[in-house]
């Protein structure tokens, strides 16, 4: 049976993620930072899974992550990065704090947690994808550092796949738009924007569904894209065409 580390993996795309892999008759490992959150969504889940407590932005626990998932699970063959955080504001409302939890978040940790698994996923001609954001492709507003990290991410994406293309493992990455998951409703709350406000901006007339991008995500992960690396999928109803 196969392995899917999924960090980020008890919320949002994170859970739809692990949803999927888990339907597909995947070990699944969720790693997130509260074992709280776990337990609400643990019943959620049906197949065969292991949570491992960790903070993706900290080296010595993604070695965690590593060492408990062998000890689970014998060896990996996929790692999907979804952790991250997301805050807006203009830059000068930006402290030098909000900038290192952001990038420490959504880059060190996908630096990192792919690092740490490089040797194990070339074992089984393994697949990483990693999670970027449409602000990382083309830029929005008042969300400077938040899409600087997500570009980091792309470049990440795309000069690792080709470091990693003789092994072969595949690098990829999806791209998606605003998804409504719990991290967007609470941005439209302090913003006192609707989902409907959202909406408007996007030509197929809606924000997405996590299951949407969990979907794109075990596509690039699985057989069926044997021959894609280094690819940025968007997923974004339109937004960026």
């Amino acid at each position: 049976m196969k392995t899917a580390i999924i960090t980020g993996g008890t919320s949002g795309i994170g859970l739809a993620t692990a949803k999927i892999f888990l339907a597909e008759n995947f070990n699944c490992v969720l790693v997130g930072r509260s074992e709280e959150k776990f337990l609400k969504i643990k019943s959620e889940l049906r197949g065969n899974f292991k949570f491992i407590s960790a903070d993706v932005g900290k080296v010595l626990d993604c070695e965690k992550v590593l060492q408990k998932t062998l000890e689970f699970f014998g060896g990996a063959n996929v790692l999907v990065n979804s952790a991250g955080i997301y805050f807006d504001g203009a830059i000068t409302s930006v402290t030098e704090k909000d900038f290192d939890a952001i990038f420490q978040s959504n880059v060190k940790g996908t630096f990192f947690m792919s690092k740490v698994f490089v040797e194990e996923l070339a074992k089984t001609h393994g697949a990483i994808v990693n999670i970027a954001s449409d602000a990382g492709l083309r830029g929005n507003y008042f969300c400077a550092a938040y899409a600087a990290s997500k570009g980091a991410v792309i470049a990440f994406t795309k000069s690792l796949a080709l470091e990693l293309a003789s092994f072969p493992v595949r690098v990829n990455c999806v791209a998606p738009g605003d998804i409504l998951t719990p991290l967007t409703e609470n941005q439209l709350k302090i913003s006192g924007e609707s989902i409907s406000d959202l909406a408007k901006f996007y030509p197929l007339g809606r924000i997405g569904k996590a299951a949407e991008v969990a979907e794109a995500i075990y596509f690039l992960a699985s057989e069926k894209s044997n021959f894609i690396t280094g690819e940025i999928l968007k997923v974004d109803g339109g937004l960026a065409c």
